[in-house]
């Protein structure tokens, strides 16, 4: 009987930190440009390990998809647009807002964006 509850307790604390890693969902966004100008959308982040997620955002009328990772409260996005590709970094607030700063290769400077679960 013993084994089965420190079992059981080992698989709770092991699921719980993986449980906690995830940001999988739909937001709201929220970004500026690099001119600053601002725009708008929604993004969705689907989990597909324990260590990866797929992204995908649809602001200002296109569509952009990438693959991201989470470490505790830092969380990346690689991104294609069209031809051009793309970095965010987002930290993971405590609400479960992220809130991050992006760049373009190839381009001077970097805009703002804020993922607000819905």
């Amino acid at each position: 009987m013993r084994s089965l509850f420190l079992a059981s307790a080992l698989i709770a604390a092991v699921a719980l930190p993986a449980a906690a890693q995830s940001v999988a969902g739909k937001y709201s966004v929220a970004g500026t440009n690099f001119d600053g100008s601002t725009y708008t959308g929604e993004a969705e982040i689907t989990q597909l390990s324990q260590t990866t997620c797929a992204i995908r955002w649809n602001t200002g009328g296109s569509v952009s998809k990438g693959v991201c990772m989470r470490n505790e409260d830092a969380f990346a996005a690689f991104y294609a647009l069209g031809k051009t590709f793309g970095l965010v970094v987002y930290k993971v607030m405590p609400d479960g807002s992220l809130h991050g700063v992006w760049t373009i290769t190839g381009q001077n400077g970097s805009g703002t964006e804020v993922l607000t679960p819905k």
